[in-house]
């Protein structure tokens, strides 16, 4: 028989140092029902198509990081992946409508790319080779990639006026390619049509009535290429900006059946050389600014093409290869693992980081694959946090962000704090909603263990050694540095080991009634495994 179970955490960093001021909180969580869900795999990477001559602001960070020259070799690269067990990996970026597949009748030349003044983004049509594909599939089998790939919808059309492209799509060269990965046997769980053509475009565009059209050709080819597999792809389009009146009408030129997910791109934080992207992170309002965006996405689905599901196609924080010294840093986890949430909360099925590998915004360094800071956040959260979103209400700041789910695998909630606060330290009660666990008074420091023993009553099941336990992962910068590119995890340093091996996540465990708390400017993961939350059996 379960129980209506309260919990009282207070919630700070190990070791217990506490900020200038105290806040006190209650969360109250309904775990009856879910306000929204994801995917298994919500979590993805990018790999970009950039070769070592991308350059932003007198930087060049992207070196070798694309899927053309990418290091397969490499074993902490493989760890890195498999350490998900399934990491959904898009292939895609801004220079995927010039890439040409090496295989079947081509009428040009397949080359590599290179810097040209009459090209898109400064650069020539480039080439994948089948043999690099082949190289690229047995390492995507070898990790256990779920892979998305992103194709060439300029191929065959023509430059019109500005960032117009028109004439018809030739997908004979996206035809042939698939008949090579199908004989090949290489599994391609869904295939994107097109990189940031939507609306006004970026460099280029096509207009709705083209995509539209595009994407019944696309389902067709699909169709008739995986005829004779059990397993047939997605389709996923358009990989743009979001612009509601294009996007609708994309749902509605396509039709049902035709589009199975609808891709948007966020770079919420400005340009990378931005001087204010700190203060753009550690701003709550800012970061709430994007709520809006995932709502109208969500609901533009329900009303206009219920059959579809939204992802984050793409998603780097700053736009031109990300902030220096910001984006690979420790402070960049409150963005990002920010984002995971809000957009979890509007039913973002799957949310792509930019970049696994790349420019300043890769999870992983360039040259060395050894782990930044939000790859451990990445990680944390595909580990901990299941499909089912759980609403939450908190009393406190906006300071303290607040995001639940369903266990992942796992009876009970996880719940996610992120303290943007630079001096204040938070006490957090938690509750279903049933009963009040503490009473209002204020908290003074020297008689926090005294009151929770003297104010609140526990109840609820117990845990197979006893007692009433939680598991806890706090993250912090190390040395109190912010743009530190080192993360501990429970005070410790997460380094690769001796060995080459991304190191164990492990928490620290303590009964529910021991006082916990959470410091300034950090983030916590708690795992309640006897919270009562019907909406997770």
């Amino acid at each position: 028989m379960g129980f209506n179970v309260v919990f009282l955490i207070s919630l700070l960093l190990l070791p217990v140092t506490f900020g200038s001021n105290m806040e006190r909180t209650t969360l109250v969580i309904d775990g009856a029902r879910r306000i929204a869900e994801t995917d298994e795999n919500f979590v993805c990477a990018t790999l970009d198509w950039w070769p070592p001559e991308k350059c932003n602001y007198d930087q060049c960070p992207w070196g070798y990081a694309s899927l053309i020259n990418l290091n397969l070799s490499s074993p902490l690269l493989a760890k890195a992946i498999q350490a998900f067990r399934t990491l959904r990996i898009r292939i895609g970026g801004s220079l995927q409508d010039q890439v040409i597949y090496d295989v079947g009748d081509l009428k040009t030349p397949c080359t590599q790319f290179e810097k040209t003044d009459d090209g898109l983004f400064g650069f020539s049509k480039g080439c994948l080779y089948m043999k690099r594909w082949d190289e690229v599939n047995h390492f995507f089998n070898a990790t256990g990639a779920i892979v998305t790939f992103g194709l060439n919808a300029l191929h065959g059309r023509d430059k019109l006026n500005g960032t117009a492209w028109g004439g018809d799509w030739d997908h004979t060269n996206t035809q042939d390619f698939m008949n090579y990965t199908v004989s090949k046997g290489y599994a391609i769980d869904s295939w994107e049509l097109g990189n940031e053509l939507s609306g006004s475009g970026i460099w280029a565009s096509v207009s709705v009535e083209l995509y539209g059209k595009d994407l019944i050709v696309l389902k067709d080819v699909i169709k008739n290429v995986y005829k004779n597999s059990r397993i047939k792809p997605l389709v996923v389009a358009p990989g743009g900006f979001f612009e509601e009146k294009w996007y609708s009408e994309l749902l509605r030129l396509s039709g049902p059946g035709v589009l199975d997910v609808l891709t948007h791109h966020i770079y919420n934080l400005g340009p990378g050389n931005d001087p204010n992207l700190v203060n753009k992170i550690l701003d709550p309002n800012y970061l709430s600014g994007i709520s809006g965006l995932f709502a109208n996405v969500n609901r533009t689905i329900q009303e206009h093409g219920p059959w579809a599901a939204a992802w984050v196609g793409e998603a780097g924080g700053a736009f031109n290869s990300g902030g220096r010294q910001v984006s690979e840093t420790f402070i960049n986890s409150f963005w990002y693992l920010d984002q995971l949430g809000i957009s979890s909360k509007h039913n973002t099925k799957v949310y792509c980081r930019q970049a696994l590998v790349g420019g300043f915004y890769g999870l992983l360094e360039k040259e060395t694959f050894v782990p930044n800071p939000d790859y451990y956040s990445a990680l944390l959260w595909h580990r901990l946090m299941g499909k089912g979103v759980l609403g939450v209400q908190t009393t406190a700041s906006e300071y303290l962000r607040a995001y639940v789910h369903c266990s992942k695998r796992r009876a009970g909630i996880t719940i996610l704090l992120i303290n943007l606060s630079k001096d204040t330290t938070f006490t957090v009660a938690v509750s279903n909603g049933m009963k009040v666990v503490l009473q209002a008074d204020k908290m003074k420091r020297k008689s926090f263990l005294e009151t929770i023993k003297s104010k609140v009553s526990w109840v609820g099941n117990k845990a197979s050694d006893g007692y009433l336990n939680r598991e806890e992962y706090h993250l912090s910068p190390k040395d109190g540095d912010l743009r530190s590119k080192i993360i501990l995890l429970n005070g410790d340093p997460l380094v690769p080991t001796a060995t080459g091996d991304i190191p164990k996540l492990e928490p620290v465990r303590h009964g529910v009634k021991s006082p916990v708390y959470i410091n300034p400017l950090s983030i916590s993961f708690i795992v309640l495994p006897t919270f009562d939350a019907p909406a997770c059996a």
